[in-house]
């Protein structure tokens, strides 16, 4: 069985780049062998070949856009072969995010119709819309994307040699990081470097800091940022609490070739992530492209509106601290994210719906078999296989794919009892509240859950003076209720996984 499986669709390839197409053919023949280099056995897989899929006793895919046919293909693939990582090959017009419901969905305050997702690739149960079905994720999966629409097939073939070139560095070399946020949530952003670093006292404020970062700041190996972030927008923006300004904190022409080979970016912002077609920015790519293209070997950050506190820890700020954390201490880069994704789903008794969104939206953009940092010394000491021009023994590589399948064992075993035991809070009702039902809840209900009183800010930018920049979720026990406008929506505590 192999070691890493690479899942892709060759027709649309095919389609977007002609007869360059043997330009991407020949950078994934390199991957290969760098991986089997390592001691990893790489198996290319193209989900619209009949012929292969055949053998695998999956269904081929027909139609590239629809993600029920590509969530079943990927996962009979999965099942039959079994690998350590999965790497799906292409932007979302090659195989699409799934389009799990927006669990906080509303026209005015949340208007994601979706949380677009790779996480049911990751995940044990058939298709579905509904993300709490997809809360016990126990696969090791990652996204390297090209540009949606695009038709320059070098720059495919440049993230994918940084796929087959990688290395991995003493931990020191990642203790230096480029931490950005807003004024909003500087008290938030620092308590995250604090979790990781140690301080967070090197924060680079915006305003009045950026976006002219120095040469030697955009060089950090880690990037955390949590600042505001709009649809199709190539900007990050920063935001000053005297008077709610958000002037750009961060863009992606004054990040291009300038940071390091090997960058982590872990990013809060709303569509920080988004695989958008670049001809809805006249021609710019996103930061997450921007990032892949200059040398980064990994871009966690969310598809949709995201949210987090503008003080404490919550939702994307755990999400990104957790698998920032992974990273440092020697994990390859989606067993970081999949255990991120395990502890993040376990933080309480139930997850609410901004968490569940939180979980649903966040991708990792990358190879997932990428080992950034060096990992510490373990008990069995384990051969590394760190360096792609080393090549790796018969011996070595049996000992190291025994220590990952014990991993991935266990792994699969949590994520299975997530799936099966942890509760969710999904909408159940919306009704028209009338004033005096308000009242009831703003008054003697609201006085007596004020101790558990929660704010979560959106991380999305350019909402000047819109409501959806403050929701405040009431909680008692397995219920919570959100008012909006004249309208109270009612959550109950659900365990269906149907």
């Amino acid at each position: 069985m192999p070691d890493k499986v690479i899942v892709t669709n060759m027709s649309v390839l095919k389609d977007k780049y002609g007869s360059d197409l043997k330009i991407i053919r020949a950078a994934i023949r390199k991957l290969i062998a760098a991986d089997k280099k390592r001691g990893f056995d790489t198996r290319l897989v193209a989900l619209d070949n009949a012929s292969a899929m055949k053998k695998l006793a999956a269904p081929v895919v027909t139609d590239p856009a629809d993600p029920e046919e590509n969530e079943r293909a990927i996962d009979a693939i999965y099942k039959a072969l079994t690998p350590d990582y999965v790497l799906i090959l292409g932007a979302t017009d090659v195989v699409p995010h799934q389009d799990l419901t927006n669990p906080v969905y509303d026209a005015d305050d949340d208007p994601d119709r979706y949380a677009f997702s790779d996480l049911p690739y990751a995940c044990e149960a058939g298709y579905s819309r509904k993300p709490q079905n997809f809360i016990g994720p126990t696969r090791v999966v990652g996204r390297l994307p090209d540009l949606t629409t695009g038709t320059d097939a070098r720059y495919f073939a440049a993230l994918l040699k940084t796929a087959a070139t990688w290395r991995s560095s003493p931990r020191d070399k990642y203790e230096k990081h480029l931490g950005i946020s807003t004024e909003t949530w500087k008290a938030s952003t620092q308590q995250n470097l604090k979790m990781l670093f140690g301080s967070g006292d090197d924060l680079q404020v915006a305003p009045p800091k950026g976006p002219k970062w120095t040469a030697a700041q955009l060089k950090r190996r880690v990037h955390l940022i949590n600042c505001h972030g709009a649809e199709a927008d190539f900007r990050f923006y920063g935001e000053r609490k005297s008077d709610g300004d958000q002037p750009v904190a961060h863009t992606a022409p004054r990040v291009k070739g300038k940071i390091a080979q090997g960058t982590v970016a872990a990013v809060e912002c709303c569509y920080g992530s988004e695989l958008y077609d670049p001809a809805m920015a006249n021609g710019q790519i996103g930061i997450c492209s921007t990032y892949l293209s200059g040398g980064a070997y990994a871009f966690v950050g969310a598809t949709t509106i995201a949210y987090g506190p503008s003080s404490g820890n919550e939702d994307a700020d755990l999400m990104c601290q957790y698998f920032v954390r992974r990273v440092l201490a020697g994990a390859s880069l989606g067993r970081a994210f999949l255990e991120a994704r395990q502890e993040f789903a376990q933080l309480s008794s139930e997850i609410d719906p901004f968490s569940l969104k939180t979980i649903a939206q966040f991708t990792l953009l990358g190879d997932p078999s990428i080992v950034p940092v060096d990992a510490p010394p373990a008990p069995l000491a384990v051969p590394s296989a760190a360096h792609p021009g080393r090549k790796v023994s018969a011996s070595k590589a049996a000992l190291q794919r025994a220590v990952r399948a014990d991993r991935r064992r266990e792994l699969t075993a949590k994520g299975i009892t997530i799936a099966e035991t942890q509760a969710t809070v999904v909408r159940s009702a919306t009704v028209t509240a009338s004033p005096l039902m308000k009242e009831k809840v703003r008054g003697a209900r609201l006085m007596r859950l004020r101790p558990q009183l929660q704010r979560r800010d959106l991380r999305c930018g350019r909402q000047r003076g819109s409501p959806i920049s403050r929701i405040s979720a009431w909680k008692r026990g397995s219920d919570a209720i959100v008012l909006n406008g004249g309208y109270c929506v009612i959550w109950a505590n659900s365990t269906a996984r149907s």
